[in-house]
């Protein structure tokens, strides 16, 4: 049975939802190298304002405006000093008639309403300064003009309020929404807990270590592993043999350990294809879609765990993620969906009118280059910057039109 790249994405969004959505709450520390890109599962509320504290905007003189209303450049206004206040400092108390040196992000001291910038004093710098517990403050800043007040003070909670939401569940964690968190006083963040996959590799052709004659490096395992990490996915790895029942042993103990099993290999017409042959008695489903390369597909809905199954050659196996899968997790992790661009083919090309094919390309100076659509070419794969997908019933392109390209960085 033949089916196209529509009704089969269908098909695994219809299968993979549940899964999706069985997936409960992981609580990871603010700090964690994890959290970034991860997605709320739960409304996020701050446990502080922000700014927790009223504080200075700038380095200056923190004071009563109602003491400097007289000041003017013929008249200035003279105040004693008083203690300093410092970033971290507890806070402090202003006496009447007096001004406190501040500094950014240091406590408005209680009963002052104005900051002066230090530029703005009369010296223009700020002279011998002492901290409170450090000595007794000494000398005078004089001022040459009026300052309202709240000028260059940050109040309390004026960003965000106590209690306000900061994150409404389903908020994918940038690293600024991360900082906000932090900032609310947020030390553990409520996520969906990263789903957990099987990647399976097939093939007794296949090595990890020294190759025996007839032999190849597993390419797909490391490949494919590091596409779902970057979707926030928990990978394990596992290379299976060509044998069924060993085959159909493994996938039993692996479903009650995983979320969701993803197979590459053994699903073509051969007379080895272990996954089709395992799968196949359990309700798996196998078919072909209408695209190149990458046209044996599979999926199986088993008691315990969902399993995708791809072909083997390297590049269908990653073209089948990126088509199949990436798009799924990218909708999960609230990520936004690649833009296409157009740009002009640099050369002819042609296409199986009967199949939407899809093409890695290299682009140049605005130019778009199809590169060989051969499953194997591995190191092809991996100069290509684009995507080119070429429908079904189109069978020419010509050098000089616009071509649609995708983004590729896998």
């Amino acid at each position: 049975m033949t089916c196209t790249l529509e009704n089969h994405r269908a098909e695994l969004a219809s299968l993979l939802k549940p899964v999706f959505d069985s997936l409960g709450t992981q609580w990871l520390p603010v700090t964690s190298e994890q959290l970034c890109d991860r997605i709320t599962s739960e409304d996020t509320f701050a446990v502080l304002p922000i700014p927790s504290f009223t504080n200075s905007q700038m380095d200056g003189y923190a004071v009563r405006s109602a003491d400097l209303l007289s000041a003017a450049p013929d008249a200035p206004v003279s105040l004693p000093l008083g203690f300093t206040a410092a970033a971290g400092d507890p806070q402090l108390e202003l006496q009447p008639g007096t001004a406190s040196p501040v500094m950014t992000g240091a406590m408005i001291p209680a009963g002052a309403d104005t900051v002066i910038p230090v530029e703005e004093s009369a010296a223009g710098t700020f002279p011998e300064l002492v901290r409170c517990g450090h000595g007794t403050p000494s000398g005078q800043a004089a001022f040459t003009a009026p300052s309202p007040e709240g000028r260059f003070i940050r109040p309390a909670g004026v960003d965000l309020a106590a209690g306000a939401l900061v994150a409404p569940a389903g908020t994918r964690l940038a690293p600024a929404m991360i900082a906000a968190l932090a900032s609310s006083g947020l030390t553990e963040i409520p996520v969906r807990r990263a789903l957990k996959v099987a990647l399976c590799t097939t093939g007794d052709e296949l090595s990890n270590g020294q190759l025996a004659e007839g032999q190849i490096p597993d390419a797909n395992s490391p490949m494919l592993a590091a596409l779902l990490r970057r979707h926030q996915v928990e990978v394990r790895t596992i290379q299976l043999p060509d044998d069924a029942q060993g085959f159909a042993t493994a996938i039993d103990r692996l479903q009650a350990e995983v979320d969701l099993i993803v197979t590459v290999g053994g699903i073509s017409a051969g007379a080895y294809e272990v996954v089709r042959q395992a799968l196949a008695e359990r309700g798996g489903n196998f078919h072909h879609v209408a695209i190149q390369p990458g046209g044996p597909q599979g999926y199986a809905q088993l008691e315990d765990a969902t399993v995708l199954c791809f072909p083997g050659n390297p590049v269908s196996a990653l073209l089948s993620a990126e088509l199949f899968l990436v798009p799924l997790l990218r909708e999960f992790n609230g990520l936004p969906e690649p833009r296409p661009e157009h740009c002009l083919l640099a050369a002819d090309a042609s296409s199986p009118e009967h199949k939407h094919q899809v093409r890695r390309a290299v682009i140049r100076d605005g130019q778009v280059t199809i590169l060989d659509p051969g499953s194997h070419l591995v190191h092809d794969l991996a100069r290509a910057d684009a995507l080119v997908h070429i429908p079904v019933g189109v069978s020419q392109l010509a050098a000089g039109q616009s071509i649609e390209t995708w983004s590729m960085n896998v």
